[in-house]
């Protein structure tokens, strides 16, 4: 097998990392997700980060897999609270947050029911056979979950984009996707009845129960295959709710912090952030699209959060960090920039937090 055909089977599109014509020069003709006028953050054809980094092309991906230095995962690494059963709604200005693994979470409040980038599946990769594999089991089994009105999804990367859970949200519960410019076309050849919100940044959209949703920038980018890189935008999302401000990011470099200053000039103090905080190893190769957990600190400040959890660790190893080195990287953060510990803290598959 080639050798970048050898790499996307081992899943490395599950970041996206290599997958997109500008690393071959290979680019289709026209847009296939997308076609749209041109924007401060779309040329045309493809959508970028205004003054920011571009995505890492693939000879620098080689460069990265063959000096080595990845940390060795254990084959498992079972949650102490998997299996956890929600409540079905959690209504008023209470809420909810249930960890179900990387970027997968349960959010519920207002008597709405939402979930960020569902990945249920064994690996985050374009097959099932091969490519980045869970180490430890949903912390809700996809039975278990309530009624989901809301799909959260932040970009299309297989570690965030999964048609299959998709598909199962979609003919089970009914559920909204609510996505980015573009990401809804990747859907529907899985999900041809799903029903979908898509708005481009700065897009505002009112939910059910008068819970407002706000499209926000993040710096990051999008790949399926080999084709299609940056077609689709990403995007974080600011919810505004009964329990307050809630702002999810799937994925995001930390871009001098210039979102983060944005947003709070935009809206204010944040009640409830929810960010990654893992995947930054290598960082000359990761820095410009996922921040570290200092970062995430210094991002939480920026915005104001009372409170922020930390996702996308320890269920897919897509990079060089041992499994819990984003928990002790940030406590170090915490430390280091005067943050009280209940502050920014992580959960594991089936844990919760509530307010």
């Amino acid at each position: 097998m080639k050798r970048r055909s050898f790499l996307k089977w081992l899943g490395l599109g599950s970041l996206g990392l290599f997958g997109g014509g500008a690393a071959y020069g290979m680019y289709d003709p026209d847009n296939c997700y997308y076609k749209g006028p041109k924007s401060d953050h779309f040329d045309g054809k493809v959508f970028f980060n205004p003054g920011g980094i571009k995505p890492r092309k693939l000879i620098e991906v080689l460069q990265w897999q063959l000096k080595g230095g990845k940390a060795k995962w254990p084959a498992e690494y079972p949650s102490p609270f998997h299996d956890a059963k929600p409540k079905q709604r959690v209504e008023g200005a209470d809420i909810e947050v249930t960890m179900i693994g990387h970027a997968t979470l349960l959010i519920q409040t207002g008597g709405l029911n939402f979930i960020t980038d569902p990945v249920f599946v064994d690996r985050a990769s374009p097959v099932q056979f091969a490519g980045p594999k869970r180490v430890n089991a949903p912390g809700v089994k996809f039975e278990d979950l309530p009624p989901i009105d809301y799909v959260l999804l932040s970009h299309n990367h297989y570690d965030h984009l999964d048609l299959a859970t998709l598909k199962r949200l979609s003919d089970e519960h009914k559920a909204t996707i609510i996505c980015p410019l573009g990401n809804d076309t990747i859907i529907k050849s899985k999900a041809p009845n799903a029903e979908f919100i898509t708005g481009d940044w700065h897009d505002v959209v009112d939910l059910k129960n008068t819970v407002k949703l706000h499209f926000e920038p993040c710096h990051h980018w999008s790949a399926r295959g080999t084709k299609d890189r940056r077609m689709a935008l990403w995007a974080a999302f600011l919810l505004e709710t009964p329990a307050g401000k809630l702002y999810h990011i799937g994925d995001t470099g930390f871009h001098d912090g210039i979102n983060y200053k944005a947003l709070n000039e935009k809206h204010g103090a944040i009640d409830l952030a929810i960010m990654p905080i893992g995947a930054y190893e290598p960082r000359w190769f990761m820095k410009g699209q996922h921040q570290n957990p200092d970062e995430a600190v210094q991002g939480h400040k920026l915005i104001k959060a009372k409170v922020s959890i930390g996702h996308h660790w320890g269920t897919f190893q897509l990079t060089n960090e041992a499994i819990e080195a984003p928990i002790e990287a940030l406590t170090v953060a915490k430390q280091e920039h005067g943050l009280k510990d209940d502050a920014f803290i992580t959960l594991r598959p089936g844990e919760g937090w509530k307010a």
